[in-house]
Order: C-alpha cells, then structure tokens, then sequence
C-alpha cells in the first residue's frame, strides 16, 4: 500500500502508511524515520521533506488515526436508533473494540504529546462525543446542571477500560463481551451524570490539547494600511 501510494506521487501518505505498518509490528517507538523510508523506497533525505523527524512522523500518523476513529464513533452512532443514551453507549463500544482490535496504534495516540494544540483533526473523537453530550442534553436525558464536563466523564470511563484491556489488567474473552462490559460502563456513568442536577460552579474543568485548540483566539492581524489622501 505504502509503495502503491508513493507511486502515485503521494509520498507523505506512503510514509504514514509505512509508519503504521511498523507501528503494527514493532509499537510505537520500535521503529525509525529511516525505516518508514526504506519502506517505501525512497532516502532519508526524500522523507525529510515531508518530516522533520520520526516524532514529526508519529505525530502526524496520530493525527490521521484519532480522524479516523472519530469518523468511525460517528458513523457507528449514526446507525444507532436515538432513544436516550443508546448512541453513547454505541459511541463507547465502538472505541473500546477499535482499541482491543489495533492496540498498538491505540498506544500511540493514547499516549502524552501524541498530538499537540496545533493538531488539526476533523472530525475529533471529542467533538463526537461532545456532540452526542449535547444532544442528549436538549433531549432532556442528561440535565443541563450535569453537562458542563461531562464529556471528560464519559471518556475516562471508557478510555479506562480500553487501557485496562489493551494492557492485560482485565480479560474478556469475546469481542461480545466487551461490547456488553463497555455498554454496562456507559450506562452506569451516563445514570450517575444524569442525577447530578445542582450545578457546581467550582467544580474544575479539565483540559487537553484538543480543547486548548480549540479555545485559543486568532492573533489580531496588522491593521488595514490606508492609504494617505
């Protein structure tokens, strides 16, 4: 795949392909900038031009992979029927299973600095779910006292269970299993969100680099030049 793409003149693709391959085959740091090159069939010199190093590669791959995933959380949740917090549920199964189906790509984007504030990721895993968090809530299933956060909640829940799995600190023989476990997760924290309805003004709201993103304000360009009458 990684050659067939280069040969159609996208050699940056061909490289995150390669990337991924090794990723698959020795985890995420197993492999070098070199390697993915030799992969692909080009120098060293040729992949810089796209990467500055095998971190830049990384991190781009990791780009590439949360957009995918959040392309799968929403296609998975389109086909789920809206009644309540069934789409959630959906939403958290279909990111466990893709963790326990590709656990080293997971271990890559799950790690610190896989991405940073300037990561440009259409659509996000955390626009997905805060999206469904939304609607749930003009729905009238989550109160409007427990929404703000709750997306924070929601992942940790599941997150926690994918890494629990993909580690080997909790075993769950089937793939049914682990969709059932995941359901019974969501539910349980959805139904705890759902009885908070005091608002807590103090309570602290987490961050990561996805919503620093998202909350940075553009620089104000230079003033408009007039020209002198």
């Amino acid at each position: 795949m990684a050659k067939e793409r280069y040969h159609h003149g996208d050699l940056r693709g061909a490289l995150l392909d390669a990337a991924e391959t090794l990723v698959r085959e020795r985890g995420a740091d197993g492999w070098s900038l070199r390697e993915a090159s030799a992969r692909v069939g080009v120098s060293p010199s040729a992949a810089y031009h796209h990467f500055g190093s095998r971190d830049a590669l990384a991190s781009a791959l990791s780009e590439v992979v949360l957009a995918r995933l959040g392309n799968r959380l929403r296609e998975t949740m389109d086909a789920t029927p809206e009644q309540g917090p069934e789409r959630l549920a959906a939403c958290g199964r279909a990111y466990v299973t893709w963790a326990v189906e590709d656990p080293a790509v997971a271990r890559l984007v799950f790690r610190g600095g896989a991405t940073t504030a300037q990561s440009a990721i259409s659509p996000h895993p955390h626009d997905v779910l805060t999206t469904e968090l939304d609607r749930l809530t003009d729905a009238g299933h989550l109160p409007a006292e427990a929404r703000p956060g709750a997306e924070f909640v929601v992942w940790a829940a599941i997150h926690g269970l994918a890494v629990l799995l993909i580690d080997g600190l909790v075993h769950i023989d089937d793939r049914q299993g682990i969709e059932c476990q995941t359901e019974r997760l969501v539910f349980a924290t959805f139904n705890g969100l759902a009885r908070e309805t005091v608002s807590e003004p103090d309570r602290p709201m987490p961050t990561t680099t996805h919503t620093q993103r998202l909350t940075q304000t553009p620089a104000p360009g230079p003033a408009p030049h007039t020209p002198s009458p």
